[in-house]
């Protein structure tokens, strides 16, 4: 996983984005935007962590943020229009590079895969929780 996400890295630094950065704007391309808890949920981003990348993409130009109007406590973030021109520019060539590495696997290699995954997801999901000393 670290190997491709350095692999799709260089090519979104290249773009001026760090991950955290891009992992927010393919997230929000293509939709009407979504709450900091939704967006925090579908990147696995930290809140903390969050609230950082999107200020630094509002200074950018490429996010905006406006209070939800269901709750005066939440924001609610969405691509500008830039960000928008970012996001149709910069998402398909990320993944065409990833459909490149991929191109070779037949369907029985991905099936083999997500097999493997499913097991080693199991051995995490059982393992002891670490305790504090």
């Amino acid at each position: 996983m670290q190997a491709f996400e350095r692999l799709s890295g260089r090519h979104v630094r290249e773009n001026g984005l760090t991950h955290a950065q891009f992992d927010i704007i393919a997230t929000l391309g293509n939709t009407p935007g979504m709450s900091y808890k939704e967006l925090g949920e579908r990147t696995l981003i930290t809140k903390g962590t969050l609230t950082g990348v999107i200020e630094r993409l509002e200074q950018k130009g490429l996010v905006t943020r406006e209070r939800s109007t269901l709750d005066a406590r939440s924001w609610f973030i969405r691509l500008t229009p830039q960000g928008g021109d970012v996001f149709r520019d910069v998402f398909p060539r990320v993944i065409a590079r990833g459909s490149a590495v991929f191109s070779h696997y037949t369907e029985a290699d991905y099936v083999e895969l997500e097999r493997a995954l499913a097991r080693l997801k199991s051995v995490i999901d059982a393992s002891p929780e670490p305790t504090s000393s």
